[in-house]
């Protein structure tokens, strides 16, 4: 491949004799057989890249038949809803970043979730002790669910940019809930590791535990009952889910959650009401942009953190030079980096409507530089670091001010994907529901889980914190899909889930690529550790075997994310999207967390 991605890069490929009829997985297949998955795919005419063939699929459908890059993520994002249900679906919200090739201009939506109007802000604390309830009680129950984005965006979406119909961008996800899909180890693990709480939630167990089990691998899982749901958001629109009947079916079950009558876990009552849902917006936003060796790199501003904790983490390793130090000296600077942004996102970042972010100033060169220069070469610092002043003030090396850190409780199970057309629109696009599962309630007869969003506000209601809990509010993400511009034109288009990793995953792929020499795919399969501000570096395992021994002498001690064979052991899922000189696109997907993702291109050259 390296061969062909150089020929490719430099306009020399010959086409001839190459086939240019592949795609990332075999066209639409029975619902019997298995699609293949290819996580690296390189072609013309538009591209795909997600986490599931079946969705990926879709995608290259609907540019197949003609639809740009808005109407195939769309459609792609509706058929993750159909197989990755326990990471995405209408039930939750997300980010999507949307370069406009005619306009050469970037664009974004927030359809983050928002906290009710009736909500609280001390709603997640236990009044009889003064402390939170535990995590795992919030997560399932109605108080963790939030006023749902994702069809909003969708919605959004078309009407600016897209040329199909909302109705149009579902039947392909409709039509494949209907027919099925085959269950693989990662849906049955997932399944598993929530089957204790879904058990205890009355359609969720009916939909998900069929004959009280997780679907076994082989098996065609089918939901009617979402196909029914997309068909009818497609015959009456929005307005159904939002001001309609589904509106006050969501609003029931997150007031009184449809337990079972053995059920052990508490299942707090929420606030979700009909006038929350008929109230919401995906709001346009413009997005973040910092330079980066003489890259545009763009990103999702607040509510999400990724725009700016990213940027501002190439920000301070910029003065650093990556590309000219060892390998074990620039993983140390990568980390070091990472842990300075995340003390400022921690201290600064929140939805902006309520929160003054000072995102000019945590993106500026200069702060970036001022927080550079605290990086020690031979030595980790002691975490947590104190954040910067972000003041427009800066001072060689100041050493910021101490806050408090603060738990992380964002889930890790969110989905992304990255779609491109003939056109040269690109859509880098994160959703979510939060936790695998979220909040393990599925709406009865509608065949899709509602979020548990609210979870990613810290629970004890400090009016320091940018990220408490306020009606209307929308929870801070650390979601991060990003566009890179190469002279003004797309050159990498990139995310993944992974919670507050996702940045880090973000962050380590891209330095992978642009200083460390590896390929897109390599950069994508090389093993992952997160700094987060925290005493250890979260790292997968084999980043340990690799690089702890080198690391440990500076300081850095590791943890794993997650016990071996379990979901939790892997950081992140990426999918990205690489656009070569001459005109090919390079499409990349994992090869091997989350089960391995599905990449593939319109006219397909490799493999």
């Amino acid at each position: 491949m390296k061969k062909l991605v150089a020929a490719l890069s430099a306009g020399a490929l010959v086409l001839t004799g190459l086939s240019t009829s592949g795609a990332a997985a075999s066209p639409p297949t029975p619902a019997t057989q298995t699609p293949v998955k290819q996580p690296t795919a390189i072609g013309f005419g538009g591209a795909v890249s997600s986490v599931d063939a079946d969705a990926t699929n879709v995608g290259l459908g609907v540019l197949r038949r003609g639809g740009n890059a808005v109407d195939a993520a769309v459609a792609t994002a509706a058929a993750l809803g159909v197989t990755e249900p326990y990471s995405a679906g209408v039930g939750g919200g997300g980010y999507f970043v949307y370069y406009n090739a005619k306009k050469h201009k970037v664009f974004t939506l927030d359809g983050r979730e928002t906290a009710p109007a009736t909500m609280p802000s001390d709603a997640f604390m236990n009044k009889a002790t003064g402390q939170p309830y535990p995590f795992a009680q919030l997560v399932t129950s109605g108080v963790s669910i939030g006023v749902p984005g994702t069809l909003a965006t969708w919605d959004s979406a078309l009407k600016q940019w897209g040329s199909l119909s909302l109705g149009k961008a579902l039947t392909p996800a409709a039509d494949l809930a209907d027919r099925g899909f085959v269950v693989d180890s990662t849906f049955r693990l997932q399944t598993l590791e929530n089957k204790v709480r879904f058990a205890q939630v009355v359609p969720t167990a009916k939909l998900f535990l069929p004959n009280g089990d997780a679907p076994q691998v082989g098996s065609v899982f089918k939901n009617p009952e979402l196909a029914d749901t997309y068909r009818l958001i497609a015959k009456q629109g929005p307005s159904v889910f939002y001001r309609g009947p589904l509106a006050g079916e969501m609003a029931a079950v997150a007031q009184n959650p449809p337990k079972t009558a053995d059920a052990t876990l508490p299942f707090f009552s929420g606030y979700l009401a009909t006038g929350d849902l008929a109230k919401y917006q995906a709001i346009d936003r413009q997005p973040t942009k910092v330079r980066y060796d003489g890259l545009d790199v763009y990103g999702m501003p607040p509510s999400s953190s990724g725009g700016t904790t990213v940027g501002e983490a190439l920000n301070i390793l910029q003065p650093q030079h990556l590309a000219q130090q060892s390998t074990t000296q620039a993983l140390h600077t990568y980390l070091e980096a990472s842990a300075l942004a995340f003390a400022d996102r921690g201290a600064y970042v929140g939805d902006p409507a309520y929160v003054d972010v000072p995102q000019k100033e945590l993106l500026s060169r200069g702060f970036g530089a001022e927080r550079s220069c605290l990086i020690d070469p031979d030595k980790a610092a002691t975490k947590p670091v104190p954040a910067g002043s972000p003041d427009g003030k800066y001072s060689p090396c100041a050493k910021g001010t101490a806050v408090e850190q603060r738990p992380d409780t964002e889930g890790r199970s969110t989905t992304h994907l990255v779609a491109a057309d003939k056109w040269g629109n690109v859509v880098s696009y994160t959703l979510t529901i939060e936790q695998t599962g979220g909040s393990g309630i599925t709406v009865p007869g509608r065949g899709f889980l509602l979020n548990n969003e609210l979870t990613d506000f810290s629970a004890i209601p400090d009016p320091k914190d940018p990220n408490i809990v306020a009606a209307g509010k929308r929870p801070r993400s650390s979601m991060s899909p990003t566009i890179v511009l190469r002279s003004g034109k797309p050159f990498i288009a990139l995310g993944s889930p992974g919670g507050s990793t996702i940045i880090t995953t973000v962050l380590q792929t891209l330095t992978n690529r642009l200083d460390r020499g590896m390929t897109l795919p390599e950069a994508i399969a090389a093993p992952r550790a997160a700094q987060r501000n925290t005493a250890a570096v979260t790292a997968e395992q084999s980043f340990i075997d690799a690089y702890g021994p080198a690391l440990t002498p500076y300081g850095h001690t590791f943890a794993v994310p997650g016990a071996p064979g379990t979901a939790a052991a892997e950081i992140g899922a990426l999918e990205a999207l690489e656009f070569l000189p001459s005109g090919a696109i390079l499409a990349a997907a994992e090869p091997v967390r989350r089960g391995g993702g599905a990449a593939g291109t319109v006219k397909q050259v490799w493999p």
